[in-house]
């Protein structure tokens, strides 16, 4: 088991440090959730936490494949709930792909991504679309 301690500062700010490794980051509320905004929020972080991991699993599969996914971008738009509770609605993903949209391994690559921990777990009434940037042949 990961420990991860969590120390509240005061004024919605919170230091998180990682036990492990002792790295540490720190959150504050959201702008529209009485915050400031100075960091990632909370749910700024499941968002950080879901275009990571599919990162982390694609490269483990290229690694093994021996294919260079260096460049590839992950950009995750998190949209919050109108109702209540406040919770996150919505991960849009759009992943940019350094490799050519017709590379014998796109769909491990794309089955790596959706297979990801953050992805399995979580909430099915979050939506999570997902818009695949290849590259074009010439």
């Amino acid at each position: 088991m990961i420990e991860i301690k969590v120390n509240y500062e005061g004024d919605l700010h919170c230091s998180n440090t990682h036990g492990p490794s002792g790295s540490s980051l720190a959150t504050d509320a959201p702008v529209d959730n009485n915050g400031r905004g100075e960091t990632f929020s909370p749910t700024d972080l499941v968002a950080s936490a879901l275009g990571s991991c599919m990162a982390t699993i694609m490269g483990i599969v290229a690694k093994r494949k021996s294919i260079g996914l260096e460049g590839m971008v992950i950009t995750v738009g998190k949209q919050m709930s109108t109702d209540q509770p406040r919770r996150i609605a919505q991960l849009e993903v759009t992943i940019e792909m350094p490799l050519m949209s017709d590379h014998p391994d796109r769909k491990l690559l794309e089955n790596a991504a959706l297979s990801c921990p953050v992805h399995q777990s979580l909430h099915p009434d979050i939506k999570v679309p997902i818009t695949w940037c290849w590259q074009e042949p010439s």
